[in-house]
């Protein structure tokens, strides 16, 4: 699971309560249905083509040491996940996150919960000034979630990440700095 826990360095990752949602450290246990959910269609037209060999949910759970990766609860079950990655380089130093939640879930203010939710822990608790998001310039639904945060475009990025259907896609960049989140 999450390399992240592995840090010595590093104390493991707390749940998180937001207004409707919590957020707590995935486990293998979530496999299965973090799989159902990426596989879903209004999921899956997000997310670039799967790696030849590697399972869906086991790509994303496959992290780096500075990711850490977050079942996303409403009602004790799961509906998605959220991850977060540090820079730590102190003259560069951000967090960026990403996510994606359950057809059944979505448009309900859930995601925007999440985002909110892990936005206050990287500003309070791991003391990030900035955070980063890049989703596809065309999934409007998930810049409008982000938007309602405080996130602001920063710019569209050319080509960007190759979509399920094989080609490249334009991505934009959007960030929020720490007195920007409502």
């Amino acid at each position: 699971m999450p390399a992240s826990t592995d840090d010595p360095d590093r104390p493991p990752a707390p749940t998180l309560d937001g207004r409707r949602i919590r957020l707590r450290p995935a486990t293998v246990a979530d496999r299965d249905r973090l799989r159902e959910i990426l596989l879903e269609p209004s999921v899956a037209q997000w997310w670039g083509p799967p790696r030849p060999g590697v399972d869906v949910a086991d790509d994303w759970l496959e992290v780096d040491r500075d990711t850490v990766v977050f079942a996303f609860e409403f009602h004790g079950g799961v509906i998605g996940s959220i991850q977060y990655s540090e820079e730590i380089e102190p003259d560069y130093r951000h967090a960026g996150n990403d996510l994606f939640v359950a057809t059944a879930w979505q448009g309900m203010g859930l995601g925007t919960d999440a985002i909110r939710t892990l936005a206050h822990f990287l500003f309070e608790v791991r003391e990030h000034h900035r955070l980063v998001i890049d989703p596809s310039a065309a999934n409007e639904r998930a810049i409008a979630a982000y938007r309602k945060v405080g996130f602001v475009p920063v710019g569209v990025m050319r080509a960007y990440e190759r979509g399920p259907d094989g080609t490249f896609h334009d991505g934009l960049l959007l960030d929020l700095l720490a007195d920007e989140l409502t």
